[in-house]
């Protein structure tokens, strides 16, 4: 299992309000207990943190707010000395304007420098249109994803802010810069990387040089631009360039961030035989609660359709199974909470949360848990937009309000699905100072829920998410079908119960999840789960005695189907596992 931290929201160890690696340090009882494998950190480099350290400016040193590199190699040693793995962010599609490559880069056409980045020169401006930007591509941010160098006369591509200027993979030198930087790391004991939208970086060139625009969808003067970048012809030749000079050389991890892959694209990516990377991380089952052409993108909500959910999941369990993996997750410094989203964080919190992490985990691919998630945290109730830090749902504020939103529908949204949401620190124990996440005033709000939702509460009570997350871990170390085994789905329509087998050389497990707040009778395809003989291995309720008696007996080969209570969750070995 791997699990995330933002180290800004995670512990701060001097007081000035920012989560440092010394708190990561502190904290590490907390990792070990909960039985982590991994850890990955959010960027910790150097950055003007435009975008909280996606905009690096310098990828060998630590950010001062987050310690020094001798923090690091602390943090490394007693990582390893408690079995436990560290990977890094390695955000190389871009960097920030004010790294030096940049800098330099950006001052002159003749720079070395300046082949490090995606230049075009102006076009002529469409009628009415008060841009010559090279294309219509939009960036992830909002405004379009070209800006303007007086000192050179071109533009230069951003596909997320301004301060982030894409980096131009086509040249050779720099292809050499990223894999000095990974040497960097991998000389201090890091064990892998995280690739930040590492399926982004092969640019599709037109034959003129040119990146062409994308289609018109719908009015207007820019259009995004993800879909006309992912999955480039180049992507594979890059990244196998990668693995051959840097990554087969060390025993590693690495996870690729791919926007919009497509499940061949995962197994292009991810084939031991001819991929690059490990994993990846793959978005088909964020988007399921959006409306799409709706404009407004991840902003525009709708409630979630189970079986799509399922749909969804199952794709990738079926596409990749024996021919690539993948990474199962449901939350990420990206992304709201889960039991906010597709649970219930009032009355039936717990139970949801658990039964989130149920289904998850039962599935095949490595589980990834953000940090908080093991609590059970909740999205927060952010009354205005000057509570938010995030530069995405800032921007999406202001462009909504010129388009004529309504302020507070603007913000219902925002309350939804903004990033802020998985940022706020970590509440480890009720009470004043900042629930100990720090001495002082914490750079975001801490969530106002923490005095009933904080670490030192969940570890001390032993029927809490934490503990059932740490069951979970546990379980799927014991049982090979839960690694290797293939995913049989049951009740695929079902519009409020998720049901599925796992099955490798005679073992099976059954995991049965209820999600809705109302009880649930589960009938089973008596042919494909036949019940006789099986026994719970782990549940989110109580044992009832009246059918599942986990101490006492399997459940009774009389009973074809069983009733399963609000949010209920629950996984079963078949007598052969």
């Amino acid at each position: 299992m791997v699990y995330q931290i933002y180290p800004r929201s995670f512990c701060d160890s001097n007081g000035d309000g920012i989560g440092d690696l010394a708190g990561i340090l502190g904290k590490l009882d907390h990792l070990q207990a909960l039985g982590v494998g991994v850890v990955w950190l959010s960027p910790i480099y150097r950055s003007p943190m435009v975008d909280n350290g996606y905009d690096i400016s310098d990828y060998r040193d630590i950010a001062p707010e987050f310690g020094t590199l001798a923090d690091f190699d602390a943090l490394v040693a007693a990582l390893h000395a408690r079995g436990i793995r560290l990977m890094l962010d390695l955000v190389v599609n871009h960097c920030s304007d004010q790294h030096p490559w940049f800098l330099q880069g950006s001052r002159s056409r003749d720079d070395p420098h300046h082949g490090y980045f995606i230049w075009a020169e102006p076009q002529a401006a469409a009628a009415g249109s008060a841009t010559a930007a090279p294309n219509n591509w939009e960036a992830a941010f909002g405004g379009p994803a070209w800006t303007f160098n007086p000192a050179t006369g071109e533009y230069y591509l951003h596909l997320f802010s301004p301060q982030q200027p894409e980096l131009n993979w086509r040249n050779p030198k720099l292809r050499a810069e990223v894999h000095d930087i990974l040497r960097f790391w991998l000389a201090r004991g890091v064990d892998g990387f995280r690739m930040d939208v590492i399926n982004l970086i092969a640019k599709p060139w037109q034959p003129d040089g040119r990146l062409a625009d994308a289609p018109v969808v719908q009015p207007g003067p820019t259009q995004p631009a993800f879909g006309e970048v992912v999955h480039g012809p180049k992507l594979l030749d890059y990244l196998r360039e990668l693995r051959r000079e840097v990554l087969d050389h060390h025993d590693l991890i690495t996870v690729g961030e791919a926007p919009l892959a497509t499940p061949a694209q995962g197994i292009e990516l991810t084939s031991p035989q001819t991929g690059a990377l490990d994993m990846l991380f793959q978005f088909e089952h964020m988007d399921l609660d959006c409306q799409p052409g709706a404009g407004n993108g991840k902003w525009a909500l709708k409630p979630l359709h189970l079986p799509d959910l399922k749909r969804s999941m199952q794709r990738w369990q079926d596409a990749l199974h024996g021919r690539g993996w993948n990474s199962l997750y449901l939350g990420n410094h990206d992304q709201p909470r889960p039991v906010s989203r597709w649970g219930d964080d009032g009355r039936w919190r717990v139970h949801s949360a658990k039964m989130l992490a149920t289904w998850l985990h039962g599935q095949q691919g490595t589980p990834y848990v953000y940090q908080g998630e093991e609590l059970g945290m909740t999205n927060t109730p952010f009354a205005r937009i000057e509570d938010c830090q995030d530069i995405e749902s800032i921007n999406h504020y202001r462009a909504a309000l010129q388009r004529g939103q309504p302020p507070e529908e603007v913000m219902a949204a925002i309350r939804a699905k903004g990033r802020d949401n998985a940022r706020t620190p970590m509440p480890w124990r009720a009470g004043p100072h900042a629930a100990g996440f720090t001495s002082g005033t914490p750079w975001l709000a801490l969530n106002p829920n923490l005095d009933q939702i904080n670490a030192e509460q969940a570890r001390a009570d032993a029927d809490s998410v934490f503990h059932h997350y740490r069951r979970l871990i546990q379980l799927r170390r014991q049982h090979a079908v839960w690694v290797r085994g293939r995913t049989l789905p049951l009740l695929a329509e079902h519009p409020q119960i998720a049901a599925y087998l796992r099955v490798w050389q005679g073992a099976t497990l059954l995991v049965v999840c209820n999600f809705s707040a109302q009880a649930r009778q589960f009938e089973a395809p008596v042919a494909d789960a036949p019940l006789c003989g099986w026994q719970l291995l782990l549940g989110n309720w109580p044992a009832d005695p009246g059918d599942l008696d986990v101490a006492a007996k399997p459940l009774r080969p009389d009973l074809p189907a069983f009733a399963l209570r609000p949010y209920e969750a629950r996984i079963y070995r078949g007598a052969d596992a």
